[in-house]
């Protein structure tokens, strides 16, 4: 049987597009019919992107201490999450932390720095950090992600071989000021507008579960087709301890499904990134995701901790899906890597599902009867331990 949603994908394949009141419609479908709305999206993810996925790494360059009042974050003015707090990593600890996930499978190395945005003497960081990772990894994607730009700086980025800037508007206009009171929307739109100009390509996603409505979530998505997102990271909120959204719980692993198809509804031939929050969200609903979105974080977050990577890739390769630039051979090799490095490891830490359980159950879990909060990182940058990856 013929679905609407069937209906709005064909007409999107036609060289149509998605309306507001269709994405509102994908938003508020019944959770009996998911799996139509999952086949629908689907299938315009297919025609795009086939059975690729798309693995990014984050590096934290720079962690805590940060003086914008995000209300969300962690990191934010007035956070009491105990998260690591540490300055500028060194280039070769840069070079360290980003070759780990290069070679646990990613193609692109988010650089990440706490702040309201880079100085001078911040950019020469990322320049020289850029340059040495491009010479030892041939191929490699560099995307940063440094805050509020100013002018020139963009430009520097590109030249030393930047690739991407990414800064997320992270929720609609209409919903801004109720998030984060120290930069304004306009901010924020004016540094992906500084990216684009010099070069760059924009990155930008938004954070549901913010007490948004299902229009504001409607009104994200189409301001990110409006400034032509490359990638659109999609966060689901995690809900640190000591900060002002502490046990704030709107998600369902359903609800997420359904505002990943509507992101690829609305923006068909965009990378969709499941970020922060895949595994405390989707939970056991993590594969069904990757049927619409085309692009996941490898391992552990900014501050958080992420399942483990082995559990990632094996999760790619149990569902049909392979690496983007890395041919099943070499992918199944990775797998093959990651499972010697395991059984050899007697020190390794169980990442789990991203929870606070600490039992290392991986997978996407899905077992608690309860949500737990985050998982603070206490491995990869700015610690001792090694990296997820």
């Amino acid at each position: 049987m013929t679905t609407a949603f069937d209906q709005l994908a064909d007409r999107i394949l036609a060289g149509g597009a998605a309306s507001a009141d269709d994405a509102v419609a994908v938003l508020r479908a019944p959770d009996a019919e998911l799996m139509s709305v999952v086949a629908a999206a689907g299938r315009l993810r297919r025609e795009h992107f086939s059975n690729t996925v798309k693995v990014n790494y984050l590096v934290n360059l720079k962690s805590g201490l940060c003086p914008e009042n995000c209300n969300y974050c962690s990191q934010a003015l007035g956070s009491q999450a105990p998260v690591l707090k540490y300055s500028w990593l060194s280039k070769d600890e840069t070079l360290e932390q980003a070759g780990a996930g290069l070679r646990g499978g990613a193609t692109r190395v988010c650089m990440v720095s706490s702040g309201r945005g880079p100085s001078e003497r911040d950019i020469d960081k990322v320049v020289e950090m850029t340059s040495a990772l491009k010479d030892e990894h041939e191929g490699v994607e560099v995307c940063a992600c440094l805050g509020l730009l100013k002018g020139g700086q963009a430009e520097r980025l590109k030249a030393a071989g930047v690739d991407a800037y990414n800064h997320n508007i992270n929720t609609a206009e209409s919903n801004h000021d109720n998030i984060v009171q120290t930069h304004t929307y306009a901010d924020r739109i004016d540094t992906i507008d500084k990216a684009k100009d010099a070069g760059l390509s924009p990155c930008s996603g938004l954070i549901a579960g913010l007490g948004e409505s299902d229009e504001q979530l409607v009104e994200a998505l189409f301001a990110l087709k409006e400034l032509d997102a490359d990638s659109i990271p999609v966060n689901f909120l995690m809900p640190f301890d000591g900060t002002p959204y502490e046990n704030t719980w709107e998600l369902s692993p359903a609800r997420c499904v359904k505002i990943l198809a509507m992101a690829r509804f609305v923006c068909p031939d965009k990378e969709i990134r499941i970020a922060a929050g895949r595994e405390m969200h989707l939970r056991t609903l993590q594969a069904t995701a990757l049927h619409v979105a085309n692009s996941i974080f490898l391992g552990d977050y900014l501050t958080s901790e992420g399942q483990d990577a082995l559990a990632d890739l094996e999760m790619l390769r149990e569902n049909g899906f392979v690496i983007l630039g890395m041919d099943a051979g070499a992918f199944e090799e990775l797998i093959e890597e990651h499972r010697a490095r395991a059984a050899g490891a007697t020190d390794r830490v169980a990442g789990g599902c991203g929870s606070s359980c600490g039992d290392g159950c991986g997978g996407g879990c899905g077992g608690h009867d309860e949500p737990e909060g985050p998982a603070i990182r206490r491995r990869g940058a700015g610690t001792d331990v090694a990296a997820n990856a």
